[in-house]
């Protein structure tokens, strides 16, 4: 059995309990985040399934790089993985490829591919807006001078920042909040030029279509007969 076949055996066998894992990462991360007049124990267990969750993230990847026999280029062609690995916030996004997966299985997908694109990418701005919400406010809202000082605050300038609108009203003022600043505006342009583009590709498709069928349609140029004249003349009284 090769390295491929092993490694796509590996990723089946644990891909839904990442998928799992990945929304516990998100809801003990949310509550430990939210829940302030929370009990330390509770608190605690939050901690403890948040760290758990992106230990079974580090081995999945440690398992994947051996599999795979790559070496060190396994850095370079799974990099999306190292980010999320670094980055485990980002990891309840790969629910979507999970989905993705489990449709493939059971045969054709039932939505089209601009309808998937267009879907996915409103899947991904959720989970990352909500995400990146979490740890703008976990981040800024104690801060000196801090503008965001509640979790609405946070989802309102998360919004604002997916949306490349950046009204101003509320920014970060933490190094930290900045990074996750860019990270966000990063991803919005990215998942608004595929909704556009997955988009105005399906206008396209359409508006092809309708042409071929026009095009297609059989031209007559013969009029149809005019209704035969009654010529006979009324009955005299």
């Amino acid at each position: 059995m090769d390295d491929d076949s092993r490694t796509t055996r590996w990723e089946h066998r644990v891909e839904v309990p990442l998928a799992v894992a990945s929304m516990l990462f998100l809801t003990s991360y949310a509550i430990h985040v939210l829940a302030h007049g929370l009990p330390e124990a509770w608190r605690d267990l939050c901690l403890a399934v948040t760290l758990g969750s992106w230990a079974m993230f580090a081995v999945d990847y440690a398992v994947r790089w051996r599999l795979s026999g790559q070496g060190h280029r396994f850095l370079r062609t799974h990099w999306l993985d190292t980010v999320v690995l670094v980055l485990p916030l980002l990891r309840p996004v790969r629910v979507i490829k999970v989905y993705e997966a489990v449709q493939r299985r059971q045969g054709r997908p039932r939505l089209s591919l601009h309808a998937r694109v267009i879907t996915y990418a409103g899947l991904s701005v959720a989970l990352l807006g909500f995400a990146g919400a979490l740890a703008v406010y976990q981040q800024e809202h104690a801060a000196p001078g801090a503008t965001i000082r509640t979790f609405g605050d946070s989802v309102w300038w998360t919004c604002s920042t997916l949306a490349t609108v950046g009204y101003g009203d509320v920014t970060p003022v933490t190094a930290a909040g900045r990074v996750i600043a860019v990270g966000l505006m990063a991803c919005g342009l990215a998942l608004l030029g595929a909704v556009t583009g997955s988009f105005s590709a399906w206008l396209l498709q359409v508006f092809s279509s309708e042409d071929e069928r026009r095009a297609a349609a059989p031209v007559s140029d013969e009029r149809p007969a005019a209704p035969p004249v009654n010529r006979k003349r009324p009955p005299e009284s």
